[in-house]
């Protein structure tokens, strides 16, 4: 295993998410972002410092799309975070606040999400790390790894701008159209997606169990967050319109988050 390099990635991704410390949930959003982001520079950077065999191109494409996926992640919370910052200076915000408080997470709660959340980060994006450290030089398969995750942050951001056409359209119902009518969660989907091609594009440069132990590990972390994501925002989504009785058709006939799978809830319906 690359310890150094490892390291260095570890003191990269945990600096770009270190947001997290304004506000813990930025550890696992905005941080997020920032963090791929700057992982895959950190890389292009060791590589420009040191090339290996790896093909210079290789490395720039997978750099942009750590950066395309930081910077649609990122600037769109980011945008978003703008927007609830001017809400909150209303009346009605200033007075909600007044009464519930904002709670904040003792140093050491947030200090263990932020080291946790670092080394997965850095997990994610070793794929990258483990290629050009082995110096893989064949370009077939990382080609078709580059070409699932640019898939999948296509179907993410067309997602998520689907769901906020539908949601103004209809702030009444969930979002049921377009790629809506495949999936229920093509967002999650598409994230599942992207980091497909991260894993598969490394499957030749991985040389020691370590390295398939690291990139396997976050594939499976990467996964599951989905999936419970999704579990959650069923959950959210019947509490609201589970007497809705065209939330319950659509919910009862399109698959949750992966097409064609036949799984239709992540909850037990009452």
């Amino acid at each position: 295993m690359p310890w150094t390099l490892l390291g260095i990635l570890l003191i990269v991704c945990a600096a770009a998410c270190a947001v997290g410390f304004y506000k813990f949930v930025y550890f696992l959003s905005i941080g997020y972002g920032f963090a791929v982001a700057g992982g895959g520079i950190a890389v292009l950077v060791m590589y420009l410092l040191n090339p290996s065999a790896t093909p210079l191109w290789i490395v720039l494409v997978q750099t942009a799309l750590f950066i395309a996926y930081g910077m649609r992640l990122s600037g769109f919370l980011l945008v978003r975070e703008f927007k609830n910052a001017t809400f909150k200076k209303t009346d009605v915000a200033k007075d909600t606040l007044a009464k519930n408080g904002e709670k904040k997470m003792p140093v050491f709660v947030l200090a263990a999400i932020w080291i946790s959340v670092s080394i997965l980060y850095v997990a994610q994006v070793s794929p990258m790390l483990f290629r050009y450290d082995n110096a893989a030089a064949d370009v077939i398969v990382p080609v078709i790894g580059f070409a699932v995750s640019l898939f999948g942050l296509a179907l993410e951001s067309a997602a998520d701008k689907q769901k906020s056409a539908q949601k103004k359209e209809r702030p009444d119902m969930v979002a049921t159209k377009g790629l809506y009518r495949i999936c229920r969660c093509p967002n999650y989907l598409g994230e599942i997606l992207f980091w497909t091609g991260v894993f598969v594009s490394g499957i030749t440069a991985y040389l020691t169990v370590g390295q398939w132990i690291t990139a396997v590990a976050a594939y499976i972390c990467i996964v599951f967050i989905m999936f419970n994501g999704a579990q959650r925002l069923e959950k959210r989504q019947m509490a609201r319109y589970g007497n809705n009785e065209e939330y319950n058709a659509y919910a009862d006939k399109t698959p949750i988050i992966i097409p064609l799978l036949p799984i239709y809830h992540l909850n037990k319906k009452k």
